[in-house]
């Protein structure tokens, strides 16, 4: 699978200076953590779920997960399982292959739920990437880790990654935050070569204070939240060497029966005219407050995000390629002969680049060109989101 596989070759050709590059889930940890994007989560009760991955498959989406915690009530949860059974049978049996299906992971409730649906799964266990683990904690996390080694150990799967998810109150609450947080440091770096991913529970976190943002909030907007997401980023994505990667938070919102704004992407996206009418259909769609926390996701150290719904997909990919111009300062930081630091000015002539200290910049940056590639000078965002829809 690769970011914008479902686009014609021809068509990102004119889209892209470096195009994404492909990957499978035996790619390196690196390469997969950076490539998630847009995780798009769906019950595991959904009856036609099988079809449904494929049909998103088809629409751009790498990586999905499959609910069986707070999407579904107490009393489906048994059902969801049975469903996950079925429903992995129907993929690994049907005609169109396995490979080009997006990297699977499921979202249990207890540590106990991963070796039993692994055992369950048999054969169809192969084509899962791992598990989300919910609430995650020092306490907490040890069983779920220890039940993810056990299950592909058992199984004899190559890899089964955890995708931790930090959302409890110990990490709001100001007096308890610091030793939280350095516990989840201890746990996940003795299972490091497991733990794909952390990803940040911000419903959880607002639900503690009983806030919610609007539309129109980000979640940097919520000042309780953006405490805590700094502080998961400083202790745990520093760029060290040490760090891993953490995703962006969950945009709930969306509009019923959406069409993805095509309408307003009839014009040309090179005029003017056109880039304003789909500003216009972002704000209409409740969109806009999605791309502004996208940018701040990423300013703030954040890669890839959550996702409820298919109409927030192509805008989290769109804004992950790298623009022309971040790949040609980050190209300039990185040549050899700057091994030594020093100062130049910027190809686009606009900017100071100053190699020691924009170095860690430069090399997340080309790690990010790698999985959704680079775009040409003259193409900007709104281009990608249109070529992105439009399929």
């Amino acid at each position: 699978m690769r970011h914008f596989g479902h686009i014609s070759p021809i068509v990102r050709k004119d889209l892209f200076h470096q195009e994404p590059v492909e990957f499978t889930l035996s790619s390196p940890a690196r390469t997969l953590a950076a490539a998630l994007g847009a995780t798009l989560y769906s019950p595991a009760t959904r009856p036609q779920l099988a079809a449904d991955i494929r049909k998103q498959a088809d629409r751009g989406v790498v990586s999905m997960v499959l609910c069986l915690e707070d999407s579904i009530s107490d009393s489906d949860v048994l059902g969801g399982e049975e469903n996950l059974v079925r429903q992995f049978a129907a993929l690994d049996a049907d005609p169109a292959g396995t490979e080009d299906l997006p990297l699977l992971f499921i979202r249990v409730r207890t540590p106990e739920q991963i070796p039993d649906l692994v055992r369950r799964l048999g054969g169809q266990a192969r084509l899962l990437a791992g598990f989300v683990l919910p609430k995650f904690t020092e306490s907490r996390g040890t069983a779920f880790l220890d039940a993810v080694a056990e299950a592909e150990a058992t199984a004899g799967l190559p890899r089964l990654y955890a995708m931790p998810v930090l959302e409890s109150p110990e990490l709001l609450h100001l007096e308890t935050r610091a030793p939280a947080l350095a516990g989840i440091s201890r746990t996940v770096n003795r299972y490091r070569d497991r733990v794909l991913a952390l990803r940040l529970g911000v419903t959880d976190f607002c639900s503690v204070y009983g806030l919610r943002r609007t539309p129109d909030m980000t979640a940097y907007d919520v000042q309780i939240v953006a405490g805590v997401i700094a502080d998961v980023v400083n202790v745990l994505s520093r760029a060290d060497g040490t760090g891993f990667t953490v995703t962006g938070p969950v945009w709930e919102y969306f509009r019923s029966q959406q069409r993805l704004f095509k309408p307003q992407l009839r014009r040309s996206p090179f005029l003017e005219e056109g880039v304003e009418e789909l500003r216009t259909a972002l704000i209409e769609h409740d969109l806009d407050g999605l791309l502004r926390e996208i940018e701040l996701d990423r300013a703030n150290g954040l890669l890839g995000k959550t996702c409820i719904h298919p109409a927030h997909v192509t805008p989290v990919h769109a804004l992950s390629v790298v623009s022309h111009e971040e790949f040609s300062d980050a190209q300039d930081i990185l040549r050899p002969e700057r091994g030594g630091g020093g100062v130049m000015r910027s190809a686009y002539t606009n900017k100071m680049n100053e190699v020691k200290p924009h170095r860690a910049w430069a090399e997340r940056t080309m790690l990010r060109a790698e999985v959704f590639g680079v775009a040409r000078e003259e193409v900007g965002f709104v281009d990608l989101l249109t070529a992105g829809l439009q399929v």
